[in-house]
């Protein structure tokens, strides 16, 4: 069970503080929800407390898992499924997967292929929701500003030319 104050990862919508651990009633039945405000937008979300597991809410990362973060956006990209429909979905898996270790791996596929042949309109949008979802955790983990974040992810992919 998570305590308020705790930062977490929520799947998909990123990084954020637990505010608040509320009863509510939805539909005739009182539950316990985790009040989180995401870093990102400053939205906020309320996750059933029942149902942590399968939400898939984790504790945000070590600054170890940042470590290997880094040197995943710095590997050579995996090989390019060119069926755009298969490509897509195995993205979107990764990213709704929550570990941030394969939210990097979308992030250093797309944003290498963007920087050479481009990407389509739907991949572009999948890369940038990804980078949110990367930089919220980054933001919360090492206590920094999200345009610093941005910053240091944007400098990643300079340095590869």
């Amino acid at each position: 069970m998570f305590k308020v104050g705790e930062k977490v990862v929520y799947p998909v919508h990123g990084a954020g503080v637990i505010e608040a651990i509320e009863q509510q009633e939805v539909l005739g039945e009182v539950r316990s929800y985790y009040v989180l405000k995401l870093a990102s937008g400053g939205l906020k979300v309320l996750v059933p407390v029942d149902a942590v597991e399968h939400a898939g809410l984790r504790c945000i990362c070590s600054c170890e898992m940042l470590q290997e973060v880094r040197r995943i956006l710095c590997d050579e990209p995996s090989p390019w499924e060119e069926n755009w429909n298969r490509r897509y979905r195995s993205n979107m898996d990764k990213i709704k997967s929550g570990d941030i270790r394969e939210i990097a791996e979308v992030v250093r596929n797309l944003t290498l292929r963007d920087m050479g042949r481009g990407l389509s309109s739907g991949e572009k949008k999948m890369l940038d929701n990804a980078k949110k979802i990367l930089i919220s955790e980054v933001v919360l983990a090492k206590s920094i500003t999200p345009e610093a974040a941005a910053e240091e992810l944007h400098e990643l992919f300079m340095k590869r030319g």
